[in-house]
Order: structure tokens, then sequence, then C-alpha cells
């Protein structure tokens, strides 16, 4: 009884853990590695890539591109840290908004866009704008769907569960 009590507690340190570090992560990344300065590749389009195959393009059928959605705040004074990428203010967190991974973050090429997001567990659906990046390059994982407690509410989600798997797409 006692190991089971120890397990329980480390398995959700560990999962505190990755979810704080990727809501201090979600900053000042290094440029898209799935992007080039002459593309002129517009949302939605593909794009030339020096690695063929790297960055995959989501929403690419099946009902969009697999992901996991944490909750993070993005009111100042809240996990997120610093204000947000796309335009450098701080959001509410009653507001649908989200920040992506590195790569699904596009450069900024997704900044101010909806995104459509779908729930594994209920099959819900809501629109979020993207906000901001949950970078990559500094601890959050690259499948990262990062938002605001709103989304979790519109999804019909307890946000103390920390992680959920999740579909998302360009709306």
């Amino acid at each position: 009884m006692a190991n089971a009590k120890l397990v329980a507690v480390v398995a959700t340190l560990v999962i505190l853990l990755e979810v704080s570090t990727c809501a201090v992560a979600r900053h000042h990344g290094k440029p898209d590695p799935c992007s080039s300065e002459d593309d002129g590749s517009v949302l939605g389009t593909l794009h030339k890539h020096k690695k063929p195959g790297h960055c995959p393009s989501p929403g690419g059928g099946g009902g969009g591109t697999p992901g996991i959605m944490t909750v993070n705040g993005f009111q100042k004074g809240e996990d997120g840290g610093e204000p947000s990428e796309c335009d450098g203010k701080y959001h509410s967190d009653k507001t649908l908004i989200v920040a992506l991974s590195t790569r699904w973050y596009a450069g900024g090429r997704r900044c101010h866009k909806p995104i459509r997001i779908t729930s594994k567990q209920n099959g819900r659906t809501v629109v979020a704008q993207v906000v901001d990046e949950c970078d990559s390059n500094h601890g959050c994982k690259d499948n990262i769907v990062d938002t605001s407690q709103a989304v979790w509410d519109a999804l019909g989600l307890d946000s103390n569960i920390g992680e959920v798997p999740v579909t998302w797409s360009d709306a």
C-alpha cells in the first residue's frame, strides 16, 4: 500500500514538472526550422524545407494533428512568465487562446490565426486563437497545444488533469 502511494506521488510530481517546464519554455525560440525566409509561403500551403518530411503539415486529414493539450496562464504573474510572443501582451485566461510548440507555431505565421482543437476524450471541439509559442528549444515538447483555462472549460475538461490528448487543425 505504501509503495502504491509513493508511485502515485512520484507520477504526480513528474506530470507537474513537465507541465511547468512547458509553461516556462513557451517564449523566445530559435527560428522555425520548417520555414524559409524566401519561401513566400502562406498559412495552410506546402513549404520548402531543407529536410523533406521533417515538418508535417497540421490538419492533413484524419481529424487533425495529434497533440497533447496542457493548461497555461497567459495573465501577468502566472506560469507563462513573459508576454505573448505574437503581440507582446498578456491575455486573459477567460479568452480562447493557445501557444503552440515551435514547429507548429511556424515562426509566427500562425499568430492571431484560429485553430480548431478537439478533445480525444469527449469529442468536443473549440476554436481558439494562436497568441504564443511554447518553445521546444527550451523545454517544451514538440507536440504541445498549451491553452488558456477557457479552452479547457469550453471542452468540458478538468485542467487539474494536467495533460489530455487532442487533435488540432487550422480553422
